[in-house]
């Protein structure tokens, strides 16, 4: 597949420049088609019947598997949840974090993290973004580190299999600005979060959780879908592997639309994104303050000369499609492997 045959699957680009994957990715045809083929299947043939039910669950395991695949863990150890914060929020029960707990957090969290953390109840450690810094805060009260691999302000990507193995702490990674977007080895971390409707292109609301091991981790809040077999008591067997942290019921749609989405990437995606990446940092370092190291990530962040918040509206009415980061005076452009040259270009001359 050629570049020019892979960009052309998202008809959003025949007009922006679309560079805000990181809120949400381009829809492809075949990924619209296949959530709007389910409902009319489902229009049509009801939601019944044990070859519906059949489908749904063949839709789940494709799922699970493709899921699994971005961020090269084994299937039965990933769960299907709704979102990154749905995920953390399960880590942070099934560890049976409470007062007098300790959590060791960067500031340069999104709320997703730094929410369900907080509503722990555990005493937090709030720190820089940085691997020292996170390493140093640790104590031996500390019994999570809860940080992103790809922090959603600035870009950086954090050498966190050196955090998980000089700490030797549990370390609960949400990966909404890497899965999907930089190639992810996930094994060597406890907890890993997946967005999937971010750079994997895929419909909201959907994500997936990583679980090291699914032993470790208690079920506290059981969807239907958790159980193996269960008895009026309320008693119940969980199902093996990371299953039993499934947050519930997917829509069947958008399980056919993640399915369809996960086909949608060519090859050599990670390669292309990484290099457009570079480009886009070069174009916009010579007319703004860009605070992305060079080679982190698909995330190109950017102190602007003026107001952010017309700068983005502004762009807007070029087809210029970016995003503020409030409160922190900075714009981020999301550079995916579908963005072209004309795209980058397009933003630098409006700057």
């Amino acid at each position: 597949m050629t570049f020019e045959e892979a960009r052309a699957q998202f008809p959003v680009l025949e007009r922006y420049a679309y560079l805000n994957a990181g809120t949400n990715g381009p829809l492809a045809r075949s990924t619209v088609a296949a959530v709007v083929d389910q409902v009319q299947h489902d229009l049509a043939g009801g939601r019944s019947g044990q070859a519906w039910i059949d489908r749904v669950f063949a839709l789940r395991d494709e799922a699970r598997a493709g899921l699994a695949a971005a961020i090269d863990v084994d299937p039965e150890l990933l769960a299907l949840t709704d979102s990154t914060t749905r995920g953390c929020a399960t880590v942070l029960a099934g560890l049976g974090i409470a007062v007098g707990d300790e959590i060791v957090i960067t500031d340069q969290e999104h709320f997703g993290l730094t929410g369900p953390v907080h509503a722990s109840g555990a005493h937090v450690v709030v720190t820089a973004g940085d691997e020292e810094s996170i390493l140093a805060a640790v104590t031996p009260r500390t019994r999570l580190i809860a940080t992103s691999h790809v922090l959603w302000t600035t870009g950086r990507r954090l050498e966190l299999e050196r955090v998980r193995e000089e700490s030797g702490v549990p370390l609960l990674v949400d990966g909404a600005q890497s899965a999907g977007a930089i190639r992810v080895d996930a094994r060597p971390f406890d907890f890993y979060t997946v967005s999937a409707q971010k750079w994997l292109c895929a419909p909201e609301p959907m994500g997936g959780l990583y679980v090291r091991d699914p032993e470790r981790l208690r079920v506290v809040s059981p969807s239907y879908l958790a159980q193996s077999s269960y008895e009026s008591s309320g008693k119940f067997e969980p199902k093996p592997g990371a299953a039993r942290f499934d947050s519930g019921w997917n829509a069947t749609p958008t399980l056919a639309g993640l399915v369809a989405a996960l086909a949608t990437h060519p090859e050599w995606w990670y390669e292309r994104a990484a290099e457009t990446a570079a480009r886009c940092h070069e174009l916009l370092s010579s007319r703004v303050e860009v605070v992305t190291p060079p080679g982190h990530s698909t995330l190109v962040s950017f102190v602007p000369d003026g107001d952010p918040t017309q700068l983005v509206a502004d762009l807007q009415e070029r087809d210029v499609l970016v995003r503020e980061l409030p409160g922190r005076n900075l714009v981020r452009a999301s550079v995916g492997w579908w963005t072209s040259e004309d795209d980058l270009q397009r933003l630098a001359e409006a700057l």
